[in-house]
C-alpha cells in the first residue's frame, strides 16, 4: 500500500489577495486619471485657436449660366470612368467652389460651410480658407470653430480614388498646436464620398490627380 505523507502547508493569509486587488485598482485608477487629464489638457490646446460661432468662408464660384455647363462636363467625366474609357477633367479653383456646393450630402453633412478653395499649388496642395467645426470635451455644450487658412494635399487613395488630406492650418493671431496638426492630418476629407453609391465606381477609376496652374487635374489613366 502506498504510504501517504502529509506536507506542511503555509497557513492562510488574505493580504496577498487584497494586495493584488488594489494594485488592479490603482492602475485601473491611474489610467483613467490620465485619460481625464490628457482630454483636459487637449481641450484646454484646443479653445486657444478656436472661437464660439461658426463664421463660413466666401467662395469664389462660376457665374450661375455656367452651372450646366460644369454638370455636363462632370456628368461625361463620370460616364466615361465608369465605362473604363480614358479620359481627363480639370477643375479651376471656381469650379472646385462651386462643386463642392453641388455635391451631395453624403449623411454626415458636407463641405458648403467648411471649405472654400482660395489657390492651387504646383506640389499637389491646394489652399482653402475653412470653419472647421470641433466637438468641446463636455459634448453637450455644442462645438466650437477653427477660423482660418488650411494647406491640403491632393493625393491618390490606393482602390478609393482622390481624396485630400490636411498638412497646415493657421489661425490669425493664434498658436494651433502640432499635435492637432498631426491628428488631423490622418484624416481622409473625401472618405464620406468614397462611401456614396453613385460615386464610388467613378472616384475609384481615377488613377491620377494632379495640380498646375490651371487647376486639378483628374485621370483615369
Amino acid at each position: 500500500m502506498p504510504k501517504i505523507t502529509k506536507e506542511p502547508t503555509s497557513p492562510f493569509n488574505p493580504f496577498y489577495g487584497c494586495a493584488i486587488m488594489a494594485m488592479a485598482v490603482m492602475i485601473f485608477g491611474g489610467m483613467v486619471g490620465w485619460g481625464v487629464y490628457s482630454l483636459t489638457q487637449q481641450d484646454a490646446q484646443i479653445a486657444l485657436f478656436t472661437v464660439e460661432h461658426p463664421v463660413q468662408p466666401i467662395r469664389d464660384t462660376v457665374a450661375e449660366a455656367d452651372v450646366p455647363a460644369l454638370k455636363a462636363r462632370i456628368s461625361a467625366f463620370a460616364d466615361a470612368a465608369t465605362a473604363a474609357k480614358a479620359a481627363t477633367l480639370t477643375l479651376t479653383v471656381p469650379e472646385l467652389n462651386s462643386l463642392i456646393e453641388l455635391a451631395p450630402d453624403t449623411g454626415v453633412g458636407n463641405f458648403k460651410e467648411m471649405i472654400a478653395v482660395r489657390s492651387l499649388k504646383p506640389d499637389n496642395t491646394l489652399v482653402a480658407d475653412v470653419c472647421l467645426p470641433l466637438n468641446k470635451m463636455k459634448f453637450w455644450e455644442g462645438r466650437r470653430y477653427a477660423v482660418g487658412q488650411a494647406t491640403f494635399v491632393v493625393e491618390i487613395v490606393k482602390d478609393s480614388g482622390p481624396d485630400l488630406r490636411l498638412t497646415s492650418l493657421t489661425v490669425p493671431g493664434k498658436t494651433v498646436s502640432s499635435g492637432f496638426i498631426d491628428a488631423f492630418s490622418a484624416w481622409h476629407w473625401l472618405t464620406p464620398y468614397q462611401k456614396v453609391a453613385s460615386l464610388t465606381p467613378v472616384m475609384k477609376a481615377v488613377k491620377k490627380i494632379s495640380v498646375t496652374a490651371d487647376g486639378v487635374v483628374l485621370s483615369t489613366e
